[in-house]
């Protein structure tokens, strides 16, 4: 089986962490190397552009990948989004200088503008819904600096946090997508030879998932405080609980969001808990 990922980039370093999460670890580390060996058996990496991944799976010569939701869009794939990341967050937007006085797309309207981008399908798009002539000027390198060589009047491009366009001396206009990392695979993933392996991994990446931010509480309550304390504790479906050994008392289990805990310790110590201990999850699996 093999697994696309990105060779680098802002997605890279988030992408094998995750799969370390899942447990899939690379075995080599030579940056000529395109597949790379993993801890898991039968599983390889493929290390590709992130903008070649979704035609790399779309043609099977990968199982799975992940990449971004913007070059899924943009390269057109006949792919499935399987699996939504919670990291690559980002923005297509739009971007225009900051000396022009505008602030809404509709303003470009029956102006000819030159916008350049390297997402020429989804600029396409965006610009024909919103009825606005342009000229698109395809690009692979970096779009902030065209409007400032004169290449382009405005930019459609990725941004994370806007930094990079106040320095290139320009504004965001409008939001075009919102993008983030995804695991994508072929259209008929489910019936190749590798359709179990893959479906595990698939499984255990979600288990991934549905851990992030949630933690594992344990406490040990005596009988009489038991009800006091149960009502008090959230859970995915019920707290589980066992009498301790040669004791009136009960170990108490629940699970938690992260940003509730400090509420939740506080609701089940003032209820009568105690001995509270709290664990990471690294898998929910449903």
């Amino acid at each position: 089986m093999k697994i696309a990922i990105p060779n680098k980039g802002r997605l890279q370093q988030p992408v094998l962490q995750f799969l370390s999460s899942v447990g899939i670890k690379p075995l080599a580390s030579d940056e000529r190397a395109l597949i790379l060996p993993t801890s898991w058996d039968g599983v390889q990496l493929v290390m590709m552009r992130t903008e070649d991944i979704p035609n790399l799976v779309e043609a099977g010569a990968s199982d799975i990948g992940i990449t971004g939701h913007d070059y899924v869009v943009e390269s057109e794939a006949e792919v499935e989004e399987l699996v939504k990341l919670d990291f690559g967050k980002a923005k297509i937007v739009l971007a225009v200088p900051q000396s022009w006085q505008i602030s809404s797309i509709s303003e470009l309207r029956g102006k000819e503008i030159r916008i350049a981008t390297k997402y020429y399908n989804i600029a396409k798009y965006y610009l024909e819904k919103n009825d606005i002539k342009a000229k698109i000027v395809k690009i692979s390198g970096a779009a902030e600096v065209m409007p400032s060589l004169g290449a382009a009047d405005a930019i459609i491009d990725v941004v994370s946090t806007g930094t990079t366009l106040k320095l290139h001396g320009l504004k965001p206009l409008d939001d075009v997508i919102e993008s983030y990392g995804v695991v994508i695979g072929n259209k008929y993933w489910m019936k190749t030879e590798e359709a179990e392996r893959i479906n595990l991994v698939l499984t255990m990446m979600k288990g991934v998932m549905s851990a992030r931010g949630k933690k594992m509480i344990f406490m040990n309550v005596e009988d009489r405080y038991l009800d006091n304390v149960l009502s008090s504790l959230p859970a995915m479906l019920s707290p589980a609980i066992s009498r301790l050994s040669k004791s009136d008392a009960w170990e108490v289990v629940t699970v938690a969001e992260e940003s509730q805990l400090p509420e939740v310790i506080a609701k089940a110590k003032a209820a009568g808990a105690k001995d509270i201990v709290v664990l990471n999850i690294e898998k929910v699996v449903k």
